[in-house]
């Protein structure tokens, strides 16, 4: 029986919900919302009436569809971001590009508020600027913003434990609050003046500044006037001046599309103070009509960190523009307009970001760039059908201690960070044996994959034969040979020459079945992509195998210091709350913890600090 004579329009509500629609392994396919549910499936369940191409794609996938009611469809668009959030379904649009972004984060209920970077915004309520597409750019932002505004550089915590003030306050780039160095009013002026810079407002910067200058200097303050023409100086040397590009100065974002039916572009033109300082640009595999997949854009493009101004500039009308007008107001705490212009200026940065989007959609995006890479390694491999999902475990150990797992996957030929795992090696006690390691590690993902019906298209372990092997026996014990294919690469090797030179040789690749490794031309993109995967599991499983290995060592020497018993190690940790901040701990530091006087913290801090290895070479894996 086909999905379509399975699902009649009559068995579903006519209010506001969500609807999801799945496959026959349970697994979400797709997540949408709607004013009225059955009128919104009706499209679904006679696609004879739709002439759109993913309707019976996505139908004839289908096995049950299920709904959710709200009592609105505000209520419906929140519970539809969620969903997608929880269940990253396959055939929903997913508005990512391939840069990740940074925001600056400064909490105005500190006592000496400081600049932090971070990648993800929370509703802590802080302050927040962004989000920048390069954090190396914001560094250097905030490299010449603390040269005019010092603010506090390092943790409260950390300037805390010091006695005098850090570096930063020596060089001139921090004021030095943590230790009494200015008054917390002047402070706050600091803080007032590196928001307005941040926000955009350098002309307001620059007038107070030269205000106090001038009031400076005519109270005879020359060294408090020099430094601020200095200051003056620096933001005149250093703030971009960008192109104007709307009259009145205002905020808004402009969004242009561009699409050939099956595919489509998104650009987004961030513009502040009427200067344009950032362009955001999105491919969709989506055939979706027009409204609705503006209407699904602007939802995650606005979830994802990104602030709504007060006007939003759309190329034409989209879905549900009512209800996502309250959404984005609720969000900024403002009232946000979504308008479609006709004439004017306004009309004109429309046509500036269709412009751009038909440019981006003319070239060819990572997703189609790995997909061709994909199909040249599943080639050069002999595997039966390009790999969406691959996953690469390695093993790292010292000696037997400490000895960890990891896995990295790449999905569609980019890494996919949320689905890495490291797993702890237990069964080995305390020898050193890779391939019992990897049997065990390879073994649970294995037994979770079957689980949770989430498998690889091709696994690959770092190593030769010998390990190739044992993934081989273990898939085969599985039943899987059908399902995963597997392959094993092994490192480079140094080979001698005529004389003494040296060559290093190519990296071999094994498949099961066949003897002679496969070699892939050098400078390849289907090499460096596999070469890419093995480096990525290798340097997060030595990643994870230093901190056990650093946490280890450094317990066992708190252990070894005479007169440092079981209850004195679990209050000194209590204390300080870890074994790293302990190590970071002072003598003095040491001596104000419960139950450690000046001479056993003497003897504490001498042994933590004495032996070789926990900075050193012991950890060069």
């Amino acid at each position: 029986m086909s999905p379509k004579q399975q699902f009649l329009p009559q068995d579903y509500p006519t209010r506001p919900g969500v609807y999801l629609m799945k496959g026959e392994d349970g697994v979400v396919l797709y997540v949408g919302k709607a004013q009225n549910l059955r009128a919104r499936l009706r499209s679904y369940l006679r696609p004879e009436q739709d002439s759109r191409p993913q309707i019976r794609f996505l139908m004839a996938r289908t096995a049950s569809i299920e709904t959710i009611v709200t009592d609105t469809e505000k209520e419906a668009l929140i519970l539809e971001n969620t969903l997608i959030k929880a269940h990253r379904p396959r055939y929903n649009i997913d508005l990512r590009d391939d840069k990740t972004y940074v925001s600056l984060r400064i909490d105005l209920r500190e006592p000496y508020p400081g600049l932090r970077i971070v990648r993800q915004v929370s509703a802590d309520g802080a302050l927040y600027f962004g989000p920048y597409s390069s954090s190396t750019a914001v560094k250097e932002t905030l490299k010449q913003l603390y040269r005019i505004f010092p603010l506090r550089r390092l943790s409260a915590e950390y300037c805390a434990r010091r006695q005098r003030p850090c570096l930063y306050f020596q060089i001139g780039q921090c004021s030095g609050p943590c230790h009494g160095k200015i008054s917390r009013e002047d402070y706050a002026g600091l803080v007032r003046g590196a928001i307005a810079l941040l926000s955009g407002r350098e002309d307001d910067v620059l007038k107070l500044l030269q205000g106090q200058m001038r009031e400076a200097a005519r109270a005879m303050r020359f060294e408090e006037a020099a430094l601020l023409r200095d200051r003056i100086g620096a933001i005149k040397a250093t703030v971009e001046r960008q192109k104007v590009v709307a009259h009145g100065g205002g905020d808004c974002d402009v969004f242009g599309l561009w699409g050939d039916g099956r595919e489509s572009a998104i650009v987004a033109l961030i513009i502040r103070r009427g200067r344009l300082i950032d362009r955001r640009s999105y491919r969709l595999h989506s055939a979706m009509e027009e409204p609705e997949l503006l209407g699904l854009a602007l939802q995650q493009f606005y979830d994802h960190s990104n602030t709504p101004p007060p006007l939003i500039l759309l190329p034409s009308p989209c879905a549900s523009s009512e209800v996502l007008s309250e959404w984005l107001g609720e969000k900024s705490s403002t009232r946000v307009r979504l308008i479609v212009p006709q004439r004017g200026d306004k009309r004109d940065l429309v046509e500036l970001a269709v412009q751009n989007a038909r440019e981006h959609f003319g070239e060819k995006g990572p997703e189609e760039v790995a997909i061709t890479i994909l199909q040249e390694l599943s080639a050069r491999l002999g595997l039966e059908k390009v790999p969406a999902r691959m996953e690469c475990f390695d093993i790292s150990n010292m000696q037997g201690g400490s000895v960890v797992g990891s896995m990295v996957v790449f999905i569609d030929g980019l890494p996919a960070k949320e689905a890495y795992r490291r797993y702890e090696v237990k069964t080995l006690d305390g020898h050193a044996d890779d391939y019992a390691a990897l049997n065990e590690v390879l073994n649970r993902r294995l037994d979770r994959a079957q689980q949770e019906g989430i498998f690889p298209d091709l696994i690959l372990v770092d190593g030769g034969r010998g390990q190739l092997g044992i993934l081989t026996e273990l898939i085969a014990s599985k039943g899987l040979a059908a399902q995963v294919e597997i392959a094993s690469i092994a490192k480079a090797r140094r080979e001698k020459v005529a004389g003494n030179a040296t060559l290093r040789s190519q990296e071999r690749f094994f498949r099961p079945g066949s003897q002679t490794p496969i070699l892939f031309p050098a400078g390849s993109a289907a090499l460096r992509m596999l070469q890419r995967l093995r480096d990525e599991a290798h340097r997060f499983a030595i990643t994870y195998h230093r901190q056990k290995r650093k946490a280890r060592l450094l317990g066992s020497q708190l252990e070894q210091i005479p007169g440092v018993g079981p209850k004195t190690r679990l209050e000194l940790l209590r204390y300080f709350g870890s074994l790293r901040q302990l190590r970071a701990a002072t003598i003095e530091e040491l001596a104000a913890a419960p139950g450690v006087g000046v001479k056993s913290a003497r003897r504490i801090y001498d042994g933590l600090h004495s032996a070789v290895g926990i900075e050193g070479n012991e950890f060069q894996v």
